[in-house]
């Protein structure tokens, strides 16, 4: 039988200078692009995170109240790890995250405030791969943001937004989706892979209640497996993978 064949991941586009990346809870970068964030900013561009939630649903032994504020702490550390200072929380609830206007609009006045050429989000399908089921809170999220890319540009939508002083943006030119099962592109993780490893354990009350493994060693073997495997595909290089959605 003939050996299927591997389709090879293109280079991501670099002629652009600010991201805004868009997620629904702490970790969700670290997990996912942090390794090709960390690359980007050390190249001069700006990036910028904005979470739906604060992740307060996300620890059993935590009560909401105390876990959201620890969470977003950790956020905001893990996020200087690897260069980006500007952190945003719209406040809505955790695991209950509503896909529809109220959503798009906010994730659309984030896109207006920040004017980026990239977006960046998670995997809005409803499964990984086909063989784990994804979160409802990602496939909003991702959905959303996909949309808003659109919504942000169009001043007849969302025209209260106008009102708050923020004009329109079209100028997204790209809507990269980190951990799709249907990647076509991939940026080189080699450059940030130990800052990557370093931003996911400043979430480390969170991998603690997750899992026994020493932390470190639990990061570094996810981020590091991760990104070999994507490799594969881009010659043989460790990398990220985006599928890439052009504007």
């Amino acid at each position: 039988m003939t050996e299927p064949r591997i389709t090879p991941l293109a280079p991501m586009p670099d002629d652009w200078r600010r991201a805004l990346a868009v997620v629904a809870h702490p970790d969700d970068l670290e997990y996912g692009c942090s390794a090709a964030i960390a690359a980007w900013t050390d190249a001069g561009r700006e990036v910028a995170y904005v979470l739906a939630t604060r992740g307060e649903a996300g620890i059993d032994t935590l009560a909401p109240d105390q876990c959201g504020p620890l969470r977003e702490r950790e956020q905001r550390a893990s996020a200087a790890v690897v260069g980006v200072s500007a952190v945003e929380f719209l406040d809505h609830r955790d695991g209950v995250i509503e896909y529809g206007t109220v959503l798009r609009r906010d994730i659309a006045a984030a896109i207006r405030r920040h004017r980026p050429e990239l977006v960046i989000t998670l995997n809005h399908r409803d499964t990984w791969g086909g063989v784990a089921w994804n979160t409802p809170d990602h496939v909003a999220v991702g959905r959303a943001t996909l949309d808003a890319a659109g919504d942000a540009g169009n001043r007849w939508i969302f025209p209260e937004l106008v009102e708050r002083g923020l004009d329109p943006w079209d100028g997204v030119r790209w809507v990269a989706v980190a951990g799709s099962s249907t990647p076509t592109h991939a940026v080189d993780a080699t450059p940030g892979l130990e800052r990557a490893v370093r931003s996911l354990l400043e979430h480390r009350t969170y991998i603690e209640a997750l899992t026994d493994e020493d932390p470190e060693t639990y990061a570094r073997g996810f981020l590091t497996g991760t990104a070999t495997a994507t490799g594969e595909r881009f010659g043989g290089t460790p990398a990220v993978a985006f599928e890439l959605f052009a504007r």
